[in-house]
C-alpha cells in the first residue's frame, strides 16, 4: 500500500512538471540551465553587471529591479542606464537629492516614454538608498551627428560638449561581428556610419561606467541587450579602458519555448535570460 502511494506521488509530480508554465529560464553561456541564486552570487562577486534588456519587456524590467534590490543587500551599488543621456546628469542628480520632483524631472530631462513604468522604479530605488545613478548614454544628437557625417565630426564639438562623450578619438573596429551584422540587417542603409553611431554610444556608456567605479562597489548597468551581447559593445570598450575589469553580462532573448536554449543564443553572455515570447509588453 505504501509503495502504491509513493508511485502515485511520483506520477502526480511528473504530471505537475509537465503542466507547469514558466515565464522565463536562466542559462549559462554553454546552454546549461542555471538558477537565479547562481546569477545573484556571480553578480555580487564582480565589478560591473551589464544587464541586457528588451526595452518593452515587463518581466525583464521586474527582474532588473529584483536583482538590484537583492544585490543591495550584499554590497554598495552604483546604478546606470542607457536610457538617460549624459547631459541630463545634472537634472538626474537634482531628482535623486530631492531638489526637483518627478514632474519637474519629466520636464527638464529627455526621458523615454516608458520611463514611468520601466526605469522610474530603478531610479527611485537608487534615490531611496542614496546610491548614485549615472546617465551613461551619449546625447542622441551626437550619435545622429556621427550617423550623418562620421566620427570625425565630433572633433568640432565645444569643450563642454566633449565632456558628455567618450574621450576622442574612440577606438573603433568595423570587423566586430555585431557591427558587421548591423550593416547586414540595415541592407546598406546608413553606410559605414551606422555602426559608428552605435560605437559612440557603446564607448560613451563604457567610459562613464569605468569612470564611476569605486572600490568595493558594484556598478549595475541597464542597456539594450544588443549593446553588450556576445561580449561586444559596452563590454568591448570597458576592456579597452580597463583591461583587468571584472564583468558579468546578462543577455535577454525571447523564445516560444523557454525550456531549452536555442542554438543561436549560445555564448551571448555569461547568463542568458530566456523569456516567453508571449510576455506582456509595456508599450
Amino acid at each position: 500500500m505504501k509503495l502504491h502511494y509513493l508511485f502515485l506521488l511520483f506520477i502526480f509530480s511528473i504530471t505537475a512538471q509537465a503542466q507547469d508554465k514558466q515565464p522565463y529560464q536562466l542559462y549559462i553561456k554553454d546552454g546549461k540551465k542555471t538558477t537565479y541564486k547562481k546569477l545573484l552570487a556571480a553578480a555580487a562577486d564582480t565589478q560591473v553587471v551589464l544587464f541586457g534588456e528588451h526595452h518593452d519587456n515587463s518581466l525583464i524590467h521586474w527582474l532588473q529591479l529584483e536583482l538590484t534590490k537583492d544585490l543591495a543587500e550584499k554590497k554598495s551599488l552604483v546604478l546606470g542606464a542607457e536610457m538617460i543621456e549624459a547631459d541630463n546628469q545634472k537634472q538626474l542628480n537634482q531628482y535623486l537629492t530631492g531638489q526637483i520632483n518627478q514632474k519637474a524631472f519629466d520636464t527638464v530631462a529627455r526621458l523615454w516614454n516608458n520611463h514611468k513604468t520601466d526605469y522610474k522604479p530603478l531610479v527611485d530605488f537608487a534615490k531611496d538608498k542614496k546610491f548614485p545613478f549615472i546617465a551613461t548614454n551619449v546625447p542622441r544628437r551626437y550619435a545622429s551627428m556621427v550617423y550623418k557625417k562620421g566620427l570625425e565630426e565630433l572633433n568640432n564639438l565645444k569643450a563642454e560638449e566633449k565632456e558628455w562623450i567618450a574621450p576622442l578619438p574612440i577606438a573603433y573596429d568595423a570587423t566586430l561581428p555585431g557591427y558587421v551584422e548591423m550593416l547586414k540587417i540595415a541592407g546598406g542603409h546608413g553606410g559605414d556610419n551606422l555602426p559608428k553611431a552605435q560605437a559612440i554610444k557603446d564607448a560613451t556608456m563604457a567610459y562613464f561606467i569605468n569612470k564611476s567605479l569605486k572600490p568595493g562597489t558594484l556598478f549595475i548597468h541597464y542597456n539594450g541587450t544588443y549593446h553588450s551581447d556576445n561580449y561586444e559593445g559596452i563590454n568591448w570598450y570597458l576592456k579597452k579602458y580597463n583591461p583587468g575589469i571584472k564583468i558579468v553580462t546578462i543577455a535577454a532573448v525571447s523564445q516560444k519555448d523557454v525550456s531549452t536554449l536555442e542554438t543561436e543564443h549560445l555564448n551571448k553572455a555569461d547568463f542568458i535570460l530566456v523569456v516567453d515570447e508571449d510576455m506582456t509588453k509595456t508599450y
